[in-house]
């Protein structure tokens, strides 16, 4: 990205190369929380209407005030 820019290669002389240690981190992270908490299984996005988090479609409590569906 900037590693051609000489502050760029001055601060990560400096103070060491962040964006590369964050994103390793962000990884390592990933990885731990993969092994603890299991990856959801594939379904319909959220706010979709089989959705089972949604009740009725968001106009129809706007209008009467209370979800019309089953």
């Amino acid at each position: 990205m900037f590693l051609e820019t000489p502050i760029y290669s001055r601060l990560v002389a400096e103070r060491g190369d962040i964006p590369a240690q964050v994103s390793g981190e962000a990884d390592r992270l990933r990885r731990e929380l993969a092994r603890v908490i299991p990856p959801a299984p594939p379904g319909p996005p959220a706010g979709h209407p089989g959705h089972p988090g949604q009740q009725g479609r968001p106009a129809d409590h706007w209008q009467t005030g209370a979800p019309t569906g089953p």
